[in-house]
C-alpha cells in the first residue's frame, strides 16, 4: 500500500492553446492536511477537478487512493469528499433535509443515515438548526452545513476548494479546528487557499502560480529556505526609501506594513541591518528589527510578485 494518498505525475491540462496545469507533480502523505495556495487562476481549482476526475488531464498520471484517474473516477467518487468555493447545497431545504439527500446520493441506509446526520448535527454545531431552511442561515452556518455534508460518509479524502473565502475570521479558525479534527481521525485532506495565515496551518503546501509549482514542503522547511533575512525598518519617508532599496541588488522585496517597511536582503548579505545603515546613511539611528519569515515572504520569494 502506497503512503501517498494522491500521486500525481508530470500532470498537463490544456484548454485549446492555453496551459492551465504545467507539469505539475505532486504527492500527498495519508492523513496529511496538504495546502494550495496561490492567487485566483493559478490553476489551483482545475488540479483538484483533474484529481477528482472531473476533468480529464491532457497528460500525465494520476493515482488516488490507489485508483487509477479519471479512468476509475466513478469508483472514487465513493471515497471522497468535495467543498466547493460556492455554497451548492439547497437553500429551500432545511439542514437536516440537505443531510438526508447527500447520504442517500452515497447510498446510505435509513439507519445509518439518521444516526450519521445526528452525528454530524453535533459534531458541526447545527443541532438546534435541524429543522431550518438553509435560505435564512449566516455564512459562517453554511460553511458548517457543508462541511457535515461533504463528510456524511466518512471519506478517506476530503478536497477543499477555497472553503473560508466567504466567512469572517471567527468562523475560520473555527473551521480549520474541525479540519484538525478531521486529520486526526486519518482523513487525507486537500484544501485550496490564498490566505497566508491559513496556509500556515497546513501539515505541507505547494505554492502555485501560473499553473506551475513553484515551492513545496512544510512551511516552516519553505521559510528556512527563501535564501532571504527579514528586516523591518521604521523610518521616515517610506515610499522613497523603498524604491531606493528596491534599485539594490542585495534586495529581494520591499514592502509597507504600516509604519514600517519590511525588507527581503538575500543572505550572502552578512549583516543586513549594518548593510542598511552604511548603504543608506538616512537609516543610521532609524529603528531596525530582524524578523520572522512568513508564508506571504515564501510567496513573493518564489513567485513573479517578488522578481525586480
Amino acid at each position: 500500500m502506497s503512503e501517498f494518498a494522491i500521486e500525481a505525475v508530470d500532470v498537463v491540462k490544456q484548454f485549446g492553446n492555453f496551459t492551465a496545469i504545467e507539469n505539475v507533480t505532486l504527492r500527498v502523505p495519508k492523513g496529511c492536511i496538504y495546502g494550495f495556495l496561490g492567487p485566483n487562476g493559478c490553476g489551483k481549482s482545475t488540479m483538484i477537478r483533474v484529481l477528482t476526475g472531473l476533468l480529464s488531464p491532457t497528460s500525465g498520471q494520476v493515482n488516488v487512493l490507489g485508483l487509477s484517474i479519471p479512468k476509475q473516477a466513478e469508483l472514487l467518487k465513493l471515497k471522497i469528499g468535495y467543498m466547493t468555493q460556492q455554497f451548492s447545497l439547497y437553500d429551500d431545504l432545511s439542514v437536516e433535509e440537505n443531510m438526508q439527500f447527500i447520504g442517500q446520493i452515497f447510498g446510505m441506509g435509513s439507519k445509518l443515515l439518521s444516526q450519521r446526520i445526528d452525528e454530524q448535527l453535533v459534531t458541526y454545531g447545527l443541532d438546534s438548526k435541524r429543522k431550518q431552511r438553509v435560505e435564512g442561515m449566516s455564512g459562517g452556518q453554511r460553511q458548517r452545513l457543508s462541511l457535515a455534508c461533504a463528510t456524511m460518509h466518512k471519506p478517506e479524502l476530503l478536497f477543499l476548494d477555497e472553503p473560508t473565502s466567504a466567512v469572517d475570521p471567527e468562523n475560520r479558525r473555527e473551521f480549520w479546528e474541525q479540519l484538525f479534527e478531521l486529520s486526526e481521525q486519518g482523513t487525507t485532506i486537500l484544501v485550496t487557499t490564498h490566505y497566508m495565515d491559513e496556509a500556515e496551518r497546513c501539515h505541507r503546501l505547494a505554492v502555485m502560480e501560473s499553473g506551475v509549482i513553484r515551492a513545496d514542503g512544510e512551511p516552516d522547511m519553505l521559510m528556512k529556505q527563501m535564501g532571504v533575512n527579514i528586516v523591518e525598518v521604521k523610518s521616515e519617508q517610506l515610499r522613497s526609501l523603498k524604491q531606493k532599496l528596491l534599485a539594490t541588488g542585495a534586495v529581494r522585496s520591499a514592502a509597507q506594513l504600516g509604519v514600517r517597511l519590511r525588507v527581503l536582503i538575500y543572505q550572502d548579505i552578512i549583516e543586513p541591518i549594518q548593510w542598511l545603515k552604511t548603504t543608506f546613511p538616512e537609516l543610521q539611528h532609524a529603528e531596525m528589527n530582524i524578523a520572522r519569515p512568513s508564508l506571504e515572504d515564501v510567496f513573493v520569494c518564489v513567485t513573479g510578485e517578488g522578481r525586480q
